[in-house]
């Protein structure tokens, strides 16, 4: 998935607001206001000072001309913040045959109604195989060795996602829960059990009931964001204490 615009780079003031973000832009020093569409806590991403991405527009009908997309990690690593992203990348991996596990499949929709209340990201369906329900999560923290986590901060929306995922699988469809690591220093993921215990203990139960859990990686440039290769997910139960 390319960027509309390629993205310009900035230092990051402040986030503030949950949705906005002050920054200076690094070839003309002027300061600007950027959307930034991510709600959650966004650990180790929001830093003052932090060199950060931002995607320019000349939509009339937007307020603010730059919305915020990458953060830049240790090492040349990018980690994309916008939580709205994923989807498409995915929704483009489905449609190209990339994802391996789903890779039978050729008719895909988007946002389909399910659960009490709820749309999944992706219902696929091909004659001869069960239904495939699948939403996204975008997965950014990263606290420790090469490992990313999930989730940020509580979600209450995501644990109720896993106990709808659990149901469909109960039915005979299946039921898969994608992980896409939106940055690109981690090989492997694990559920941050510490930050939403109540979401490790969904987890545990989804997978232990049928949820398919995959996880890949993505390439992250001021070009494009586009997935990579599967990663391990964590075999171990994940509401279980972790020794340090």
């Amino acid at each position: 998935m390319r960027f509309q615009t390629p993205l310009v780079p900035a230092r990051l003031i402040r986030r503030y607001k949950r949705f906005l973000a002050d920054a200076v832009l690094e070839e003309t020093g002027q300061e600007v206001t950027a959307h930034c569409p991510n709600p959650g806590a966004m650990l180790g991403l929001k830093d003052d000072g932090m060199r950060i991405w931002l995607e320019p527009n000349d939509d009339p009908k937007k307020k603010l001309k730059y919305g915020w997309r990458a953060a830049e990690l240790a090492g040349g690593h990018f980690a994309c913040i916008d939580t709205g992203l994923p989807n498409r990348v995915v929704k483009e991996a489905l449609l190209s045959n990339q994802i391996t596990e789903l890779s039978a499949y050729r008719t895909i929709r988007p946002e389909v109604a399910y659960g009490t209340g709820s749309r999944v990201d992706f219902l696929l369906t091909q004659d001869g195989l069960p239904d495939a329900y699948v939403e996204v999560k975008s997965v950014t923290l990263r606290r420790d060795g090469d490992w990313a986590e999930f989730p940020d901060c509580v979600t209450v929306r995501g644990a109720k996602h896993l106990r709808e995922l659990t149901e469909i699988a109960q039915t005979g469809a299946r039921a898969v829960m994608l992980y896409l690591v939106s940055r690109t220093d981690c090989r492997q993921l694990r559920m941050a059990a510490d930050l939403d215990p109540t979401y490790a203990q969904s987890f545990d139960l989804a997978r232990a009931n049928g949820v398919e859990m995959l996880c890949y990686s993505s390439n992250i440039s001021a070009n494009e964001m586009t997935i990579d290769v599967p990663l391990p997910v964590d075999p171990a139960p994940q509401s279980r204490p972790r020794v340090v």
